[in-house]
């Protein structure tokens, strides 16, 4: 199974980061959304998972949670936005992996077991920082993390 994962919007859906979406059974986003239109775009492409970033403060956002547990598989996922804001230990709590934003510096690590999954940033592009999401290729047993940089037109 491939499930998208974008983060940092900022109210900007790259036509290139919907093409990188496409085929995700699942599309996880880390916050920063926007513009609630942002979210009813991905869900033409896929059901969407997606937390309250700091500037998500409109109504619309309102009905996103701060965090979330996603079960892909047999994967159990924390999606929040702000990884300072991490209030469990994974491992302890059975994690598989760890996915955020806030930085728009995308990342992939692995500690004590967990996966921490930052895809950056797929909106305006910020100081010299790459415009990118990533693709998470899951299978019963492992969690495999790609990070995209999205090509600009």
């Amino acid at each position: 199974m491939l499930v998208g994962v974008i983060s940092d919007t900022h109210g900007l859906l790259r036509p290139e980061a919907i093409d990188a979406l496409r085929g995700s059974a699942m599309i996880i986003h880390a916050g920063d959304v926007g513009k609630g239109s942002i979210l009813e775009q991905l869900r033409g492409i896929s059901p969407v998972i997606a937390v309250r970033g700091n500037i998500d403060t409109e109504p619309w956002a309102a009905s996103l949670p701060e965090s979330a547990v996603v079960a892909v598989g047999a994967h159990k996922i924390l999606v929040l936005h702000d990884l300072s804001h991490l209030a469990v230990n994974p491992a302890q709590a059975g994690l598989a992996a760890v996915v955020f934003g806030h930085s728009h510096k995308p990342s992939t690590a692995t500690r004590a077991g967990v996966l921490y999954l930052n895809p950056g940033s797929a909106g305006p592009r910020r100081f010299r920082l790459p415009t990118t999401l990533a693709r998470l290729a899951v299978s019963p047993t492992s969690l495999e993390p790609e990070i995209l940089a999205l090509p600009l037109r």
